[in-house]
This record gives structure tokens, C-alpha cells and sequence, in this order.
């Protein structure tokens, strides 16, 4: 059985930041650790040596975006950790399943993005719909050609179809309430209850690619998810049908899309995501005028390093005082701690 958190944490609690990608911590962010009694320290640790060293005794360890040194492998290193934090919503860059085997939480922080990336996935489906990216080139290169890069979709009482209904589809649902969509939702890890909440219809995957005008990808990079998209799953979409993909590269099988875009089994794709990032010059998606295409900035935005910073802060103080992290992601996790 679990020790309850009290028995264990007898000393102060300590959280390391052990990976945090050339950010300085402001001020605000140490203050408010050591306020609620939290030890607290920052050192990117580049090898194994230096985790144990900073890490070693640590209740939570933390990493900030890009994460090399908290591996499978290392997490033997980590005795006394009882939580990891991943800064972002993707936690395909942590060891999940091997922490879960461990007893140990990996929470993440997916509402300090889910604001602007829903907002990234309304400005890639307008840029496609009504072809902003491929007429700005054109008037730049001097070219007034309206027929080059007609806008031949609209976007009121169409479908949209979401696979993965999280945060960021939610929200992506109630920002386009207005255009009076039929929203269809697959994810077998949310309720039907749920989505009909929001005036979504829960549907299989199958159905959400047949039947919708608009697909938008939501759901995390997992081995059962890995290529979800590819041959078979673009056939079943409608010839004039847009894919738009905010959450992870991998999760689309680009050699499939990019014969789905030419040989027109699919319409048009707006992409923030590839699976080799940065994705090569040469990548033939690029050469596509239907293809709209950004740099994986869709979680970024002129706050995004404060609410970054925030949640995670948050969610180091509620492991602090006992509490369930207010997002996680490994639920079958059986915690080296009782948590209220």
C-alpha cells in the first residue's frame, strides 16, 4: 500500500526543473514555490550524473518542452519522485508507460495552449476555405488572378468532424458555434454524455472521415495512433474534404496524404505539424497549393510563456499539498502517494 503523503514527505518538498529549454524561470514562478514551503531548483541536467545529483531527491521532477533527459532508463534514478510535469499538452517525449509502471504521475499542462491552438485550427481552416495563403502569394508576385485561387468552400452548415475530443476540440467547438456546424466527435476515451454536452454526436471513426467536410485531428501520439491516418482512412473522407492536423506529425502518414492531395481523394490539408520536424525543404507537401502549411506554432501566442509557467506552478503546489494534479495523463496510474 501506498504511504499516505504526509509519511513520506516528512522533509521539505523539492521540485526540480531539470530540463527547461533555455527558459529562466520569472521570479513570480520561484516565489510562488517557495511560498507554499517548496524547495525549489532549476539545472539542465544533460546526463545522468547530473539528474541524480540535482533530481535525486526530488518529489517532482519537471521538464519545460523538449525533454532528453528524463528516459525510461533514467527513471530508476528518481526514487523519490512521484510526479513528473511536462510544460505543454503532448507527452509523447516522457516515458509514460514506464513511469506509470512506477507509480509515477505524469501530468502535463494542455489548457496553457489550448486557447491559441484552437484558434491556430480556425485560422489553417479559413486560410484553406477561403485560399489566403495561395491568393497572398500570388498578389505578392503580382499576379491579380481570381480564378487561381478561388475559394470554392464555405464553411456555415457544413460538418466538422474532430478525432479527439479534449481541451482544444471543446474549445474549437464553442468558438464556431456560430457558423451552425454538424460536429461530429470520435474518442473512445470520452463519453458519449459528454460530447452531447456540447452539442456534439459521438461517432466512429469511420463515420467522422465519411461524413464530415472538415476533419480536424485532436488526440495524442500513441503506439495506437501512430499513422491513425493514412491510406484506408483518406479514402473514406469526401473528395472535397479538408484535413487539418494541429496535434502531432506522426499521427498522419504524410507519404498516404500527399497521394490523398494529388490523385484527389482528399481536397486540401492545413498543417502545423510534420513528422520530421523541421520538416525538409524538399518535403513535396510544401511544393502543393493545398496545402497550408506553419512551423508547429499553433500553441504559441504573446502569453503562452506566462500560462506555461502557471499551470505548471499550479500543478507543482497541488501535488505539493496532496491534491491530484488538475491534468494528467496516465489514469491507470496506481500513485507511490495518496492523493485527495
Amino acid at each position: 500500500m501506498a504511504e499516505s503523503h504526509s509519511e513520506q514527505h516528512r522533509s521539505r518538498f523539492k521540485v526540480a526543473l531539470v530540463e527547461p529549454n533555455n527558459q529562466p524561470a520569472p521570479p513570480w514562478v520561484t516565489q510562488g514555490l517557495e511560498g507554499e514551503g517548496i524547495e525549489f531548483i532549476i539545472h539542465e541536467c544533460r546526463t545522468p550524473e547530473e539528474l541524480v545529483k540535482i533530481a535525486g531527491d526530488a518529489d517532482v521532477v519537471w521538464v519545460f518542452g523538449d525533454n532528453q533527459i528524463v528516459t525510461a532508463e533514467n527513471l530508476a534514478l528518481l526514487p523519490r519522485c512521484g510526479a513528473l510535469i511536462r510544460s505543454g499538452s503532448g507527452t509523447d517525449n516522457v516515458p509514460v508507460e514506464a513511469a506509470t509502471k512506477l507509480g509515477i504521475i505524469v501530468a502535463n499542462t494542455p489548457e496553457a495552449v489550448s486557447d491559441q491552438v484552437s484558434d491556430h485550427v480556425i485560422g489553417l481552416l479559413f486560410a484553406v476555405v477561403r485560399q489566403v495563403a495561395l491568393q497572398d502569394r500570388l498578389v505578392h508576385a503580382g499576379m491579380w488572378n481570381m480564378r487561381a485561387g478561388f475559394p470554392n468552400w464555405h464553411v456555415d452548415g457544413q460538418t466538422l468532424g474532430l478525432v479527439g475530443f479534449g481541451h482544444i476540440a471543446r474549445l474549437l467547438v464553442r468558438k464556431l458555434r456560430g457558423f451552425e456546424l454538424t460536429v461530429l466527435a470520435h474518442d473512445p476515451f470520452v463519453s458519449a454524455e459528454v460530447m452531447e454536452s456540447f452539442g456534439v454526436r459521438p461517432a466512429s471513426l469511420e463515420e467522422v472521415l465519411s461524413q464530415s467536410d472538415f476533419v480536424s485531428l485532436h488526440c495524442p501520439l500513441l503506439k495506437s495512433t501512430h499513422h491513425l491516418m493514412s491510406e484506408r482512412e483518406f479514402k473514406l473522407m469526401k473528395p472535397r474534404a479538408i484535413l487539418i492536423n494541429t496535434s502531432r506529425g506522426p499521427i498522419v502518414d504524410e507519404a498516404a496524404l500527399l497521394r490523398a492531395l494529388t490523385e484527389g481523394w482528399i481536397a486540401a490539408a492545413g498543417l502545423d505539424v510534420f513528422e520530421e520536424e523541421p520538416t525538409p525543404p524538399g518535403n513535396p507537401l510544401l511544393k502543393l497549393d493545398n496545402v497550408v502549411a506553419t512551423p508547429h506554432i499553433a500553441g504559441y501566442s504573446d502569453r503562452y510563456l506566462e500560462l506555461f509557467w502557471r499551470y505548471s506552478m499550479e500543478t507543482a503546489i497541488d501535488l505539493s499539498k496532496g491534491r491530484w494534479p488538475r491534468s494528467y495523463v496516465n489514469r491507470s496510474v496506481q500513485p507511490r502517494w495518496n492523493l485527495k
